[in-house]
């Protein structure tokens, strides 16, 4: 059997350790998404919870609250032809002023209630009996990730 390099190589390899924590998280949550009948992709979670809380919002402004750099929002905003988000000009320049459409206002409503809900549920039972060194918690959470998904975590609330 071959030895898992990144986990041997310990605190050199932080980044490959919180991705292979961040992809198969993110997936997995993109499928409860899915279930719910929702057409947002995961990665998009953060800027529509930044215009949800204080929209509108220019690029900048959403980069700067969803923690990441421009490109990421400038890429979910030239979605908008996917009914994300409605775009403005502000008065004082040429900047686009950003916020959610009405029927995207009404799908993070109903997320906020059920995928939210389901999504936080599923990563704190993953989460729920680390302790100690972080190295260990990582090799922790991997594991639990390869032992059940997300969406085995937490049963499905029904909705009514």
């Amino acid at each position: 059997m071959v030895d898992d390099v990144v986990r041997t190589l310990g605190f050199s390899c932080m980044g490959s350790r919180f991705r292979r924590i961040g992809q198969p998280l993110e997936a997995d949550a993109q499928e409860i998404i899915e279930e719910y009948g929702l057409t947002i992709q995961a990665g998009q979670y953060p800027f529509v919870a930044a215009l949800d809380g204080a929209a509108p919002l220019a690029i900048g402004k959403l980069a700067q609250a969803a923690g990441i750099t421009q490109p990421g929002p400038t890429r979910t905003v030239s979605q908008s032809e996917l009914g994300l988000v409605d775009m403005q000009a502000a008065p004082y320049d040429q900047r686009k002023s950003i916020s959610l459409t009405r029927k995207e206002k009404e799908l993070v409503d109903y997320s906020k209630q059920s995928v939210r809900a389901r999504i936080s549920a599923a990563v704190a039972d993953l989460f729920g009996n680390l302790n100690g060194p972080i190295l260990a918690q990582f090799a922790a959470i991997q594991d639990g990730l390869a032992e059940a998904a997300l969406a085995g975590r937490a049963a499905k609330e029904e909705t009514t």
